[in-house]
Order: structure tokens, then C-alpha cells, then sequence
């Protein structure tokens, strides 16, 4: 067996880079950072100015409880004042607020813009192991949660600090005393703090997380799926699917609240007011009883007493869901980091199309390899059928030839060249595929089928669609190949697989790659596909899945594939005449009578 090392040669060794392949946030926020200061000045602002109605009732307090006569003059320059900030603070609040949520649109923009594009770039494969609701979670719920990070923490991460900052210094300047013991509440509910972040409480919230991620799964798939659900009478297990996931949700949601609760109702109890209001009057009453305070001082600690607390107890309340939206920044920044497949420095040029599998190791997870050491030649001019048990690998060995994953060692070279050398545009016009699970656009039918060569006439389109059996099923549609799939009309799976098929024709790729991309199709249909691949050219190399006997018996040559390995090969004739491992596995999944159809 001649296996090529998995190291890249001296063209695959420079990689070209694109700027758009820096994910980490500091990029994406820069642009956004001025407008993040003015968020940030005009909070600041208003927080110092809400200060100035509680000082002047303070000033006021101490005038009136004074002895002697209060000056009218400085009762009005007090009340003047206190009113001229509370205005001021709802100047600048409300800029502040403002301003933020159009920033958090900017940013939640930016994000599903920026993911569009990483989506639109990332390999196929990666995407092909991934459902649409998990992918969808990212691009909308978790967007979304951002937003108190964007809108809300600025505001009340500046509230928590200046307001205590500057009550702090200005009760310090009255008693120093007195000042500590109004911290107290404070002190104890940041005491409690750590303990909502204990390892425990981590876990608990990415198993809530990954809880919720499993019912939009499911809500999703469900969906998606209802029209074969119901047809062959498999409602109740979809639902059962969902009842499971929403029961385990619960179950998830009781240990997350079990854990959360008496900490949160201890930090709610040391910033609730009675309790501040408490410890302050028991402090000052000490202090006064003493001769230590005058009595008049204790106003400003009462009415600043919960200044203190009160934007901590905001922060608090904030808590989770600061955490949960930095908990989806995080899945939002890992979507963000999937590279695309590495494009060469210096792309080559294949010779021919003449496909061959060196030595290829490949598996989705470490440790586990898929295929297992798999050499094949596929010639120009011949047709390849690949059969063996499920979870043998067929799937995974196909999806090599359109690239979806680079294997981890050996290499698939297209007419000599290493497909890690060959850009993705040459390669896409050279390699062409139609799977099981297709999707198609919501789009014209015409759209559909020339999505690989926007500038194909209609007549062209026309003649992909009747080779690929689906013309006669266009024309009975509303507007005929000008109906939009998705909204004018509905294809089923198998009409979707032909017009697939006929994109994949039009595309007149020299190598085609099937992964039984007639299982849906009706016997006369799938007949007249395998024509239309027969009549498509004398040197057009095809690689397909088969199942069907009538797909085996068309093949050149037949590949047997168990666990990641190639056990046989050859005519399918000559394997069913050798009586080997072959005609085992075909004897066991067909009747003795199709053997004729093989000879």
C-alpha cells in the first residue's frame, strides 16, 4: 500500500489568509468603540447628577433641623440645584439608553452579518454534522442575548461603581464610622458572589444551555420533518423526541434553580432596603447615644444608605443574564472561529480527471478513524459503486472528492494534483455532487437548477431537468420553472433530488459524485436518470453509493467498504461469481433472483 504523508508539500505550506478569518471580538467591536464612550460618558454623567437630588434633601434636612431660621435663599439654591440634576440625569439617561440600544442593533448586525459570511465560507462537512436548529440558535436566539450586554451592562456597570464611588467619599468626609457600617449590607452580598460561580453552578448552566439547544432541535426537525412524520404514522415518537427533550429541560431547570436560589434570596435580603435601613439607624443610633454624631448627620447615611446598595442590587438582578449572554458571545465567537478549508498560496492545475485515494486515514473525532488506510483508483470513463454496511464509512469516502473534509493522512488527487492544491473554484468546476439530504433554495425552480452556472440559458436548464426526470413535474408547477420553491409550491424528496441531480448535470462536472441520489426516485424514474448517466459523456468519471441492485449491476466496478476498509473490488459480476465477502453482503440484502441483473 503506497501511503503519502499527511504533511502539506512546499505549495500547500503558505496559505493565503483572509482578514475576514479574525474572529475574536475586539475586531468586530473596534469600529463600534466611540460609540461605546459616549454610552459610557453619558451614564457616567447622569449617575453623578441622580446624586444631587439626594444631597439636597440631605442639605436641606441638615438647614431645617439646624438651629435658628433657614435662609430662603439657600433653601432655593438647594432645591434649584437638586432639580437641575435631576433633569440632568434624564438628559443623559436617556441619551445613555438610547444611543445603547442602537448600538447593541449595530452590533447584533454585525454579528449575523459576520456569521452569515463565516457560514457561507465554512467546509461542508462541518456544516453537514450540525443541525439547522443549533445553527439557527446561534444566528438568532444567541445574537439576540447579547443584547444586555451591549444595551444594559454599560449603564449599570457605571451605576454600581460611580454612584457608591462618590456616596462613599462624600460620607466619609461626615463619619468615617458611620460610613463602614452602612458597607455592611455591601460586603455581605458581595461575600455571596463567589458562590455563584463555583464550578457547580457552571456546569449547570451549560447543561440549561445545551437543554434549551435540544428542544429547538427538536421543534425544528420536527417541523421540518411533519410531512413524513405523519405519512407513515410516526407522530407519536416525533413527540415523544420533544416531550423527552422539554422533560430533561426541566429537570435541568429545577437543579439550576435548586442551586441558585439561596443565594440569590441571601443577596436579595442583604441589599433589600429594611435590611440597609436596619444597620444603618443601629449604627447611627449607637454613634448619637454616644455623643459621637449629631443628629442631623444621620440623614445623608440613610438617604445614601441605599445609594449604596441599590445599584449592586440592579447588578444582581442582572446577573443572569449578563451570564447568559456571555455564555452565547462565547458560542456566537466559536461558530465565528471555524476557518474555511485552507485555499493554496499557488494553486496547480489537475491534468485529466482521473481520481485517486492514497493511504487515506480520516475521522470526525480523535481516536476514532472512519476510513482506515483506503487506496482507490477511479479512471476517466468509468463508473464506481461504493457498497458495504451502514457506518462503514461509504459516505465519509465520498465526501473526500468534493473536499468537505482534507483527510488527516494519505491524500485524493485529481488528475495528479492533491485536491489541498487545487483552489476551490477550479475544483468546484471539476467535481461535482448530489447527496440524500438536499436543500434547496427559496428560489425559482430555473434559480435552483443553475445555481452552479448563473448564466445557463433556460434552454440549457430546460435540458439538465429532462435528463434529471423532473421537466414533465416543473411544467405542472403554478409558473412553471418561474415558480419560487418554498412559497409558490412544494417539491417532494424525490422531485427535490432531481432537480438536484439536473443541477448537478448542468454544472457538466467531469467527475460526479452520487451519494444514492435516486433513493427517492420512483423505478421509472430512477431508470431514466441511470440513461441520462449513461449518455453524459464517454470520459466522465462517477463515484456513487449504491443500494439498489439496478445501480450495482451499471457500475464498472464495484468497492466493498466495512469499517473504514476496502475488502473487495472489482466487476460485480466477477465479485458475485468469486463468491466471496461480496456476495455475501449481496446475498444477505437481495433476493437470489436479481443475480441475473448482476451477470
Amino acid at each position: 500500500m503506497t501511503t503519502i504523508d499527511s504533511a502539506p508539500p512546499a505549495t500547500r505550506r503558505e496559505r493565503v489568509r483572509d482578514p475576514a478569518d479574525d474572529a475574536s471580538m475586539t475586531t468586530l467591536l473596534r469600529p463600534h468603540l466611540p460609540a461605546f464612550a459616549a454610552v459610557v460618558t453619558l451614564q457616567i454623567a447622569g449617575a453623578l447628577a441622580g446624586l444631587a437630588p439626594l444631597l439636597a434633601v440631605v442639605e436641606l434636612g441638615r438647614t431645617l433641623l439646624a438651629p435658628g431660621p433657614a435662609d430662603p435663599a439657600h433653601v432655593r439654591t438647594v432645591v434649584i440645584a437638586g432639580a437641575a440634576g435631576l433633569l440632568v440625569r434624564l438628559v443623559c439617561t436617556a441619551a445613555s439608553s438610547g444611543l445603547g440600544h442602537v448600538l447593541d442593533a449595530d452590533v447584533q448586525l454585525a454579528l449575523r452579518r459576520r456569521l452569515a459570511a463565516r457560514l457561507g465560507r465554512a467546509p461542508i462537512g462541518w456544516l453537514s454534522r450540525r443541525s439547522t436548529g443549533e445553527l439557527a440558535k446561534v444566528a438568532g436566539e444567541d445574537v439576540s442575548a447579547v443584547h444586555p450586554l451591549i444595551a444594559h451592562a454599560p449603564g449599570e456597570l457605571v451605576a454600581a461603581f460611580v454612584v457608591p464611588a462618590a456616596s462613599l467619599v462624600y460620607l466619609l468626609t461626615i463619619d468615617w464610622r458611620l460610613t463602614l457600617v452602612t458597607l455592611i449590607p455591601v460586603v455581605l452580598a458581595l461575600a455571596l458572589v463567589p458562590l455563584l460561580m463555583l464550578p457547580a453552578r457552571a456546569r449547570e448552566q451549560e447543561e440549561f444551555d445545551a437543554a434549551m439547544g435540544r428542544i429547538a432541535g427538536s421543534v425544528v426537525e420536527f417541523v421540518q420533518g411533519i410531512a413524513v412524520v405523519k405519512a407513515f404514522g410516526g407522530s407519536g415518537r416525533a413527540h415523544r423526541a420533544f416531550l423527552v427533550a422539554v422533560d430533561d429541560f426541566i429537570a435541568t431547570f429545577v437543579r439550576w434553580v435548586r442551586g441558585m436560589s439561596l443565594v440569590a434570596a441571601g443577596m436579595q435580603l442583604a441589599l433589600s432596603p429594611p435590611f440597609v435601613l436596619l444597620v444603618v439607624l443601629t449604627g447611627g443610633a449607637a454613634l448619637i447615644s454616644g455623643g459621637g454624631l449629631a443628629p442631623a448627620d444621620l440623614l445623608p447615611f440613610l438617604l445614601l444608605g441605599l445609594g449604596l446598595t441599590a445599584p449592586v442590587a440592579a447588578l444582581g438582578h442582572g446577573f443572569d443574564d449578563l451570564t447568559a449572554a456571555g455564555r452565547a458571545l462565547g458560542r456566537v465567537k466559536d461558530v465565528l472561529a471555524v476557518g474555511p478549508l485552507p485555499e493554496p498560496a499557488t494553486p496547480v492545475t489537475p491534468h485529466g480527471h482521473r481520481v485517486e485515494l492514497r493511504g487515506v486515514r480520516f475521522g470526525y473525532e480523535p481516536g476514532h478513524e472512519v476510513l482506515r488506510g483506503v487506496d482507490l483508483v477511479l479512471e476517466p470513463g468509468t463508473t464506481t459503486a461504493v457498497v458495504g454496511p451502514s457506518g462503514g464509512g461509504k459516505s465519509t469516502l465520498v465526501r473526500l472528492l468534493p473536499r468537505f473534509f482534507d483527510p488527516e493522512h494519505g491524500a485524493v488527487l485529481l488528475g495528479g494534483a492533491d485536491l489541498r492544491d487545487i483552489g476551490g473554484d477550479e475544483l468546484y468546476r471539476r467535481v461535482a455532487f448530489v447527496f440524500q439530504d438536499v436543500r434547496l433554495l427559496r428560489a425559482p425552480v430555473a434559480d435552483n437548477i443553475a445555481l452552479a452556472v448563473p448564466y445557463a440559458s433556460r434552454d440549457a436548464v430546460v435540458r439538465a431537468a429532462r435528463l434529471a426526470g423532473i421537466h414533465d413535474r416543473v411544467m405542472e408547477l403554478p409558473r412553471g420553472y418561474d415558480t419560487v420553491i418554498g412559497e409558490e409550491a412544494r417539491l417532494s424528496g424525490g422531485e427535490a433530488q432531481r432537480v438536484a441531480l439536473a443541477r448537478a448535470l448542468l454544472a457538466d462536472a467531469p467527475v460526479l459524485v452520487l451519494d444514492e441520489a435516486t433513493s427517492f426516485a420512483d423505478p421509472q424514474t430512477e431508470q431514466a436518470v441511470r440513461r441520462a448517466l449513461a449518455g453524459l459523456g464517454g470520459d466522465r468519471t462517477i463515484l456513487v453509493i449504491a443500494h439498489r441492485q439496478e445501480t450495482v449491476a451499471g457500475a464498472d466496478t464495484v468497492v466493498l467498504l466495512e469499517d473504514g476498509v476496502i475488502t473487495e473490488r472489482g466487476a460485480p459480476a466477477e465479485l458475485l461469481e468469486r463468491g466471496g465477502r461480496f456476495a455475501a453482503f449481496w446475498h444477505a440484502r437481495n433476493p437470489a433472483r436479481q443475480e441475473e441483473e448482476l451477470r
